[in-house]
């Protein structure tokens, strides 16, 4: 959300940005976790909580936990469990 607010750029320009950066031939990254990454950013949410949603699930995690209310309430949207620590 830095660029976004910050450095005030459209989420499609970072949507597109992202996608261009992981398509160079000299890069390698996970697909699905920059796919769930882009979901997330695409839905309001933050990217980097999208990555970390997906491969915790991906390393056997059952719950997502966080103080970003926004990340929670999006993937508790879509059927993930996810909670605020007390």
């Amino acid at each position: 959300m830095v660029f976004l607010r910050g450095y005030k750029v459209s989420l499609g320009e970072l949507s597109k940005s992202i996608c261009v950066l992981v398509s160079a031939d000299n890069v390698t990254v996970d697909m699905q976790a920059v796919e769930a990454g882009l979901s997330m950013l695409e839905q309001g949410g933050d990217f980097a909580d999208g990555i970390i949603a997906h491969d915790g699930q991906w390393l056997g995690g059952e719950t997502f936990v966080s103080f970003d209310r926004g990340a929670i309430g999006l993937l508790q949207k879509h059927g993930q469990a996810a909670i605020i620590p007390d």
